[in-house]
């Protein structure tokens, strides 16, 4: 069965915490302008304004929403993998539904065309269904003596709506950009101060990436990224309906409808710490093997590659086939994924060697024949650049 649907958010919003990783640290501001319907504040207040209302102890206060994510990347034609697999949000529009009453009160619901799936989270008990199959998984959440059920790994809000994306480009505004601020803007119905975020580097892909921030809270509502050229959003993900009063308690309540197959499982007694030491030596690998060329915006990842060993990786089927719910595998071929992309790779040669070009309206990407993988936002003229450097 596929991997729980929430996880498939995170890949959009990875995507976009990557663009705003590139940026660095400590903002240089440009100008306000516009007709103003906010009072009017500085870039320098408006990151302050952000940074404690997406950080601040006990996380942000009660509110209910719907959330759409759209990209348009400018990707070669993909597999077609069906509403569940996470290459569907590489195109298109998709929407979530989040009620958030507190830190172990959240309810996440992603409806489709003829189904849909929920997460609720109730104190230590958490529940999950997919009405596709008529499964419900009961997940009780335990915690070890002195420790935060917080910290175990249950989701906020914000793991699928702007403020994680928010969070992430705003700890790294630096000398590589020039920050504008827009007081004249609306989302979800709400006035919002709009964080213009432009790259100052011609090299770069990225025209700007604007961040809404609720014009009374100052909790992102939206972000935006445009490509160079482009009148559109090549990713957006905000709301398009928000409300910051407690949701109602019978949205964290749930019972098996009659007749559904009930799994139970349990999280935590240990678990956080396994899932740290596993993060820890995964990030310690990639530190190893991994390398950055360039600064700011034209930052470009250069990794060792191998397509074979790509091509052959396949989804981890447990005894009883491909897992499913929360962690979940998703059943995606990646194989068929990169033969679709490959298809659309453009040979390129210089004195760094040869290899395939991809460019998309976000992201360059070469394949080197010496078995280097270099991606950046960046132009091809910068890649390539890039692969000069070893």
């Amino acid at each position: 069965m596929r991997r729980g649907t929430f996880v498939r958010w995170g890949v959009p919003i990875a995507a976009a915490a990557v663009i705003g990783a590139a940026i660095g640290a400590g903002p240089v501001i440009a100008a306000v302008s516009g007709e103003p319907t906010l009072p009017e504040r500085s870039a320098q207040q408006l990151l302050a304004d952000a940074a404690a209302a997406t950080g601040k102890e006990g996380g942000i206060a009660p509110m209910s929403g719907t959330v759409q994510q759209t990209a348009s990347l400018g990707l070669p034609a993909l597999p077609q993998t069906g509403e569940a697999s996470p290459l569907s949000l590489l195109s298109g529009s998709h929407e979530v539904k989040v009620w958030y009453g507190g830190a172990d009160k959240v309810r996440v619901a992603l409806p489709t065309q003829l189904n849909e799936t929920n997460l609720i989270v109730n104190g230590d008990t958490a529940w999950y269904w997919e009405s596709a199959t008529n499964t419900a998984t009961k997940l009780t959440i335990k915690a070890e003596a002195g420790q935060d059920k917080r910290a175990l790994p249950t989701p906020r809000p914000t793991d699928v709506t702007p403020q994680q994306v928010a969070e992430h480009l705003l700890a790294n505004v630096d000398q590589h950009t020039a920050v504008r601020v827009i007081n004249t803007a609306q989302v979800a119905g709400r006035p919002v101060y709009q964080l213009v975020l432009a790259p100052k580097d011609a090299g770069s892909l990225v025209q700007e990436i604007r961040i809404a921030l609720d014009g009374e809270t100052y909790v992102p509502l939206q972000v935006q990224v445009y490509a160079k050229g482009s009148a559109e959003p090549a990713f957006q993900v905000g709301f398009t309906q928000v409300t910051f009063t407690p949701p109602a308690a019978e949205n964290f309540t749930f019972t098996p409808p009659a007749g559904a197959k009930v799994e139970e499982k349990t999280l935590g007694a240990g678990m956080e710490q396994d899932v740290a030491a596993d993060r820890a030596e995964h990030a310690k690998d990639v530190a190893e093997r991994a390398k950055v060329v360039g600064q700011g915006w034209t930052s470009v990842a250069v990794v060792p590659f191998s397509l074979s060993d790509l091509k052959t990786a396949t989804p981890s089927d447990g005894p009883q086939g491909p897992s499913h719910g929360p962690g979940g595998d998703a059943g995606a071929d990646p194989s068929a994924l990169i033969d679709s992309v490959l298809k659309s790779a453009t040979p390129v040669s210089g004195t760094w060697g040869s290899g395939k070009l991809i460019k998309t309206k976000l992201v360059t990407a070469l394949l080197t024949d010496d078995g280097r993988l270099l991606v950046g936002a960046v132009t091809p003229e910068e890649i390539t650049k890039a692969a000069g450097t070893k």
